[in-house]
């Protein structure tokens, strides 16, 4: 067990070394997306599309939220509840990376549309 569990170690160390290894690090439902162009473009999104996050530190309504972004269409936003560690994370330089984990035509706009954030080590 112990070789195993070195050869693991050292299989992971090389390919974070090679810029190779992405981490899950959260997955969310989005956040607003009734007030944002979900509705516009649901039949184009698909699952496993890459999404982009960009931090609005001046956001009035919250210091820490994160913008979520398809095709360059803003989508929604990172929950409150749950953008508190994603913030820290860009703040500090982070490599992250998201993409679309689940799709439902469910009329709740909190059940629409998931996604997964990854930190790229």
């Amino acid at each position: 067990m112990r070789f195993l569990l070195t050869i693991s170690l050292a299989f992971w160390l090389a390919a974070a070394q090679a810029g190779s290894v992405r981490m899950l690090i959260q997955n969310s439902p989005l956040a607003g997306s009734q007030y944002y162009a979900l509705g516009d473009f649901w039949t184009r999104i698909k699952l496993g599309d890459a999404l982009r996050l960009i931090r609005e530190p001046d956001n009035r309504h919250d210091s820490q939220a994160i913008r979520v972004e398809w095709q360059g269409h803003q989508l929604g936003y990172v929950p409150r509840a749950e953008n508190r560690a994603i913030a820290a994370a860009m703040d500090a330089g982070e490599r992250l990376s998201a993409r679309v984990s689940a799709l439902s035509d469910n009329k709740n706009p909190w059940q629409r549309l998931a996604f997964e954030v990854f930190i790229e080590l």
